[in-house]
């Protein structure tokens, strides 16, 4: 696992952290319900300096990729970037990244931490006469992202320049270099900026003096939990297919043919998802396992039936409330159901979306 650039900086600060080498192992600066209001009215800065990085070079790579992945790559604007997926042949997910298109024949992953080098082997195992170089960089990517409503305004302030309507930019901050690049986060808006790991530092604390507000995994947990959006890891792993967990925008319809594409196909056409990624009220504040399995009683029968599981929770300030992420069985997500959690006396409600506006 990839370790923090900054975690002795957070250190420092008094901040609280998970052990090093945890994926977003930065938890609070201390007062979560302060930083959870910052991003959704101001701004906050999210420290990503762990996660990983691949690039693909050659002038075949747009067609290499392009056959491979499940997302849009040969009409990715040069700059632009866009999630995207690398699936199996049965359409279930395998990678995610986002994927970046920085000239014509050189594309740069940026991957989930330690995902890197699983990611590279992955693409090298479908790598034959094509004119293509493989490589793991992620000693070389650092990246910190600024997300909130006023983050764009004031990194043109910081930066003297207006940022770029479309696609990314290299730009001076804090006379540092640094690649920013519009994208979304937790329904909110967002930039990601990279100087490299020997500018990570410079780059924090100039967005922290200028009034990005640090915050972690607590916060982000909270933000994207209201929205419904799924982490790998946690709500992703190789068992999901991608509708099941709310990806559609990191995969296409349209493109022609990629490795588990008429997987995909067959579900938008057809439907008969099993299960899908739902948001649940919880009746309680007391944090709930991943893996808790979510039960209901058959009116019918009185038999209690196991009906979905939970794969994150968080505290929703938009509900003020614990709520769930959990994947729940076909024929009972309507808004209102109520479930059993585990073998307790806890129950959780299925909420409708969105509980915060974007």
């Amino acid at each position: 696992m990839n370790r923090s650039l900054l975690q002795e900086l957070h250190t420092e600060r008094g901040a609280r952290l998970l052990p090093a080498g945890e994926p977003r192992p930065l938890l609070t600066y201390g007062d979560v319900p302060g930083e959870y209001g910052a991003a959704t009215t101001d701004q906050v800065v999210f420290d990503e300096t762990d996660r990983g990085a691949v690039s693909v070079t050659g002038e075949d790579a747009s067609a290499f990729l392009h056959r491979l992945l499940a997302n849009e790559v040969r009409d990715l604007a040069i700059g632009s970037s866009a999630p995207n997926l690398l699936l199996d042949p049965k359409g279930k997910i395998r990678f995610t990244f986002d994927l970046e298109r920085r000239g014509e024949g050189e594309f740069h992953l940026s991957t989930e931490p330690g995902e890197a080098g699983a990611l590279l082997e992955a693409l090298d195992t479908f790598l034959f006469a094509e004119a293509i170089e493989l490589r793991d960089e992620t000693e070389e990517h650092a990246p910190i992202t600024v997300v909130g409503p006023r983050a764009g305004e004031a990194l043109a302030k910081m930066t003297g320049e207006p940022l770029p309507t479309e696609g990314g930019a290299r730009l001076t901050l804090a006379e540092v270099e640094v690649l920013l690049q519009p994208t979304l986060r937790a329904g909110l808006p967002a930039w990601r900026l990279d100087a490299g790991p020997g500018g990570a530092t410079t780059i924090w604390e100039a967005l922290v003096e200028a009034g990005a507000r640090p915050t972690g995994r607590i916060v982000w947990d909270s933000l994207r939990a209201e929205v419904c959006v799924a982490q790998p890891g946690e709500d992703i792993d190789e068992n999901v297919y991608p509708q099941e967990a709310r990806l559609e925008g990191s995969f296409s319809l349209e493109k022609g043919c990629y490795i588990g594409q008429e997987v995909v196909a067959k579900i938008d056409t057809y439907g008969g998802l099993n299960k899908r990624l739902c948001l649940l009220r919880v009746d309680h504040d007391d944090p709930i396992a991943r893996g808790t399995r979510l039960h209901r009683q058959d009116p019918d029968s009185g038999e209690w039936r196991d009906l979905g599981v939970a794969t994150t929770w968080a505290y929703s300030f938009a509900l003020d409330c614990g709520v769930v992420l959990a994947f729940v069985k076909r024929k009972h997500q309507e808004p209102g159901t109520e479930f059993r959690l585990g073998d307790g006396p806890g129950q959780a409600t299925l909420v409708e979306l969105p509980v915060r506006s974007a």
